[in-house]
């Protein structure tokens, strides 16, 4: 992931690293210094290249210095740009040499990183990186290149024009009203709209809050809805309030739906209910590309031992102890597979660009997606038990 980028010289300086310990440092998009992975990840790292400096133009010198475990020799031999010493001039002066060094000391949970750029010993710049930097910034994306008439190049431009075309909402919305309501009836198809509709806000206000652009909402017969932005992520934290957000305005709604059930004792506020219940705790299982796989992949891939991934472990295992327990097969068989999926993959979280949760990060999401998950699967068994058995067809399903 991208942990610096800074000016220097009037160039692009660019860090990148991961939870395993290695870090490449880019000048003006070369590569000039790199550090294999290392176990003291809070150590001082040190990065050295030289430049040569000439009237108007600095190029990069074949020598790029690592340290704290870089790759054998500690060498690394970058393309030279234009240098003035290959001017034709006799009289040309000599160019001077300047050693930058880039010294940082990054600290994962909770991210800090620390840095000092010095060039010839003299000061450059300075400061400091938390998560909310990390949060904000555009991150360095190299772009695909597809043949014109390739299938992958024709489904990104139709993709983008799903995403650009207003008209494309209205035909959506109007294809899933027409869909559901063939398969149920004109009222319950209006009533699961509108809990699409309100699910997928919730994505929309988190998006909203990290201050992502969004392209709206988007309902696709019997697929349910999507929630887009063109805009990046860059942190697991990121990833894990706009997945849950969803779940938790579905929360909102079945819970209001539940006192209007209880204030004037209609059966279409119990059923839309328990309903709305359990699509949002459908969306919650550890299944990509699910909200939950979203979540509980975050938060697995956070923790950067093997006793995370134990913990991981056990805490799947008792979830679908506990649903076997209630009689929920099919919600303790969906939550096995998908934690089976999340640990078969634990091994490549080094390899994504995201900045990983803290402790505390960690702790507070698993808080909320079980308590998310636990008031949904109560509303359901609440109304099962009502005699009703329309109401309890939700709970029968997850006991299929």
């Amino acid at each position: 992931m991208e942990l610096l980028k800074i000016d220097c010289l009037g160039k692009q300086l660019r860090l990148e690293g991961s939870m395993a310990g290695w870090q490449q440092l880019f000048w003006d998009g070369q590569l000039v210094s790199q550090q294999a992975a290392s176990a003291d990840l809070g150590a001082i790292r040190l990065h050295q290249f030289e430049l040569q400096a000439a009237p108007a133009t600095i190029a990069v010198e074949n020598t790029a210095i690592e340290q704290n475990g870089g790759l054998p020799n500690g060498e690394f031999a970058a393309p030279n740009t234009e240098s003035a010493s290959a001017a034709p001039h006799p009289q040309a002066a000599a160019p001077a040499q300047l050693q930058v060094r880039l010294e940082t000391e990054l600290n994962w949970q909770p991210f800090l990183l620390r840095y000092r750029l010095l060039v010839n010993d003299e000061l450059l710049n300075s400061g400091e990186r938390n998560s909310k930097d990390i949060e904000q910034q555009q991150p360095e994306i190299t772009p695909v290149n597809t043949s014109k008439m390739s299938l992958v190049g024709l489904a990104s431009l139709g993709f983008k024009l799903l995403k650009s075309a207003k008209v494309i909402k209205v035909l959506l919305a109007g294809a899933s009203m027409a869909a559901y309501s063939w398969l149920f009836s004109v009222q319950f198809a209006l009533a699961l709209l509108a809990c699409l509709v309100f699910h997928e806000y919730g994505h929309i206000r988190a998006m909203k809050y990290f201050g992502m652009k969004t392209k709206g909402i988007y309902l696709i017969p019997f697929l349910g809805g999507l929630a887009l932005s063109d805009e990046k992520i860059n942190t697991r934290w990121q990833d894990v309030v706009i997945s849950i957000m969803g779940p938790t305005f579905g929360l909102l709604l079945s819970l209001v739906c539940v006192l209007a059930y209880w204030i004037t004792g209609n059966i279409f506020f119990a059923g839309l209910a328990t309903f709305n219940a359990l699509l949002n705790l459908f969306n919650l299982l550890p299944i990509l590309p699910l909200d939950g796989g979203h979540i509980l992949k975050s938060i697995s891939f956070s923790m950067n031992s093997i006793a995370g991934l134990v913990a991981c472990i056990v805490g799947a295992l008792i979830g679908v102890y506990v649903s076997y327990s209630f009689g929920l097969a099919l919600l303790g068989f969906l939550l096995l597979i998908g934690s089976l999926e999340i640990v078969f993959e634990w091994k490549g979280r080094h390899q994504s660009h995201l900045l990983p949760l803290d402790r505390y990060g960690q702790l507070f999401s698993t808080a909320w997606y079980l308590l998310t998950v636990g008031c949904l699967v109560a509303i359901i068994w609440h109304f099962a038990t009502s005699g009703d058995d329309m109401l309890a067809l939700p709970l029968k399903i997850l006991q299929s």
